[in-house]
């Protein structure tokens, strides 16, 4: 089973019950449509179920005023080269936008002459970091959907970029949002436990390609200054232990086996919080939307490569038989590749 079938069932019913078709003249983007000066927004990826609900929520008529009159005018279809899941859901993805008013072009320098903001959505993490310079040079914020990267020295690299040439940008999973998560004093926090499948792409780290939903739910609640994990593995589980410098321990558990869901618990000082179901995309299409306009990140380029580092310890702790493995040691060796 598909680990992220539930959230396209999510979608696909949501956007029934709002009368979200994926035809008809409701999708039509005719010139008194056209977004405003400013509000164009292109994306790079048809290789991944985000970007055509992205679309369907931003193109929508009857879209919320949160979101800011963006709307999706073009995207380049080209995701991963290899990555047979990613790669055999380009043509259909192609055709679902066309039908949402997107126009489809050759090349990302095309894309980026005709859009002021960047959905950064293909699938595959080794292409982001060659994708993103050429956004960054052109100036246009942008969000890059999970992982960041396929090598924490490419996510840092990434963040580098940004830096210098001055270019907003974040990257979060939806799983930030997750139901339960709005209620939370992370002030009270006193550790946590998440889950969420983690199946694994031999093109990426076991985690980076989708245990990052879980770890990235971790991290929303518990904050930065994990120091060191421990990770016990199986071919149907992960556990990962994290400890923080002071002294809180936050756990996430992947899973390969079972029914695919999302989730955790959150204690604090006033007692115990259990996190979910998923909540969908739209939470998250608001912070984009808030990135584009203020160029302020809701994410912070240091939390996003402490989540990715606290991923790579993990498989490191996997490579030493479970041993304990400090987020400063991968840190040092990503920054030296």
């Amino acid at each position: 089973m598909d680990p992220s079938l539930s959230r396209r069932t999510f979608l696909g019913t949501a956007a029934a019950g709002i009368g979200l078709g994926l035809s008809g003249p409701a999708f039509s983007l005719n010139a008194k449509d056209h977004p405003a000066a400013g509000r164009r927004v292109g994306v790079i990826g048809l290789d991944t179920s985000h970007s055509v609900a992205f679309t369907k929520e931003l193109n929508s008529p009857t879209a919320p005023a949160e979101l800011g009159g963006y709307q999706i005018v073009a995207a380049y279809p080209k995701g991963s080269n290899d990555i047979e899941g990613s790669v055999t859901r380009i043509p259909g993805y192609t055709e679902e936008v066309k039908k949402l008013g997107v126009e489809i072009v050759d090349s990302v320098d095309d894309l980026l002459s005709k859009v002021d903001a960047v959905l950064l959505e293909t699938n595959d993490g080794r292409l982001h970091l060659e994708q993103a310079m050429k956004v960054f040079k052109a100036g246009k914020p942008v969000f890059i959907d999970k992982p960041v990267a396929a090598s924490l020295s490419d996510a840092i690299a990434i963040f580098d970029a940004a830096k210098k040439y001055k270019v907003p940008t974040f990257s979060a999973s939806s799983l930030r949002y997750i139901k339960g998560i709005e209620n939370i004093d992370k002030t009270q926090v006193l550790g946590a436990d998440t889950f969420s499948p983690a199946t694994l792409e031999k093109t990426h780290p076991d985690l980076f390609w989708y245990g990052i939903h879980g770890v990235e739910t971790l991290y929303t609640v518990m904050g930065r200054g994990c120091k060191s994990v421990v990770r016990v593995n199986t071919p149907d589980t992960d556990i990962v232990v994290g400890t923080w410098a002071d002294g809180r321990v936050g756990t996430f558990r992947g899973t390969r086996t079972g029914k695919h869901d999302y989730g955790g618990t959150v204690y604090s000082k006033s007692g115990n919080t259990i996190l979910g179901p998923y909540g969908g995309y739209h939470p998250l299409l608001v912070d984009i939307v808030k990135l584009f306009q203020t160029g302020e990140a809701p994410v912070s380029p240091e939390e996003t490569v402490e989540i990715f580092a606290f991923m790579e310890a993990a498989d490191e702790s996997k490579r030493r038989g479970g041993a304990a493995v400090t987020l400063e040691s991968v840190l040092a060796k990503a920054s030296k590749a």
